[in-house]
């Protein structure tokens, strides 16, 4: 049986409205890589996905791991959609499976671009000196 979930990202439509695009950009806090990057993570300990820029999705788990997931290649419209779904048969999400952005036409979630996902890098942020 073929399981559909649909991930959201952060809603920056929520916190900033329709104006969130004319808002300066505001660069994702630094991060550093922690340990080797795994081909999978179980969708049962995806809490949240925020969507970085057109090539960059962070999710984070249960447990406060955060893994950064870098596309292979750029997702056209991932970044100002803020939102993606996907599709898989398994139990978790692999470097193997393809997002697809979603557009919001009046209201109707329809997907878009199909886009291949990367390794999962479990990463962490770069506190700021004092």
């Amino acid at each position: 049986m073929r399981t559909s979930i649909i991930g959201v990202a952060a809603l920056a439509l929520l916190a900033g409205g329709a104006t969130a695009g004319l808002s300066a950009k505001k660069e994702p806090a630094p991060v550093r890589a922690v340990g080797e990057p795994v081909n999978c993570v179980s969708l049962n300990q995806i809490r949240s996905t925020k969507v970085i820029d057109n090539s960059t999705i962070d999710f984070k788990m249960a447990g406060g791991k955060t893994y950064r997931n870098s596309l292979p290649s750029s997702c056209p419209g991932l970044k100002f959609e803020d939102r993606f779904s996907y599709r898989t048969s398994l139990n978790q999400l692999c470097s193997v499976d393809i997002v697809r952005v979603l557009h919001d036409y009046g209201g109707r979630l329809t997907e878009g671009a199909g886009c291949g996902l990367g390794k999962f890098q479990p990463v962490e942020k770069i506190s700021a000196a004092p």
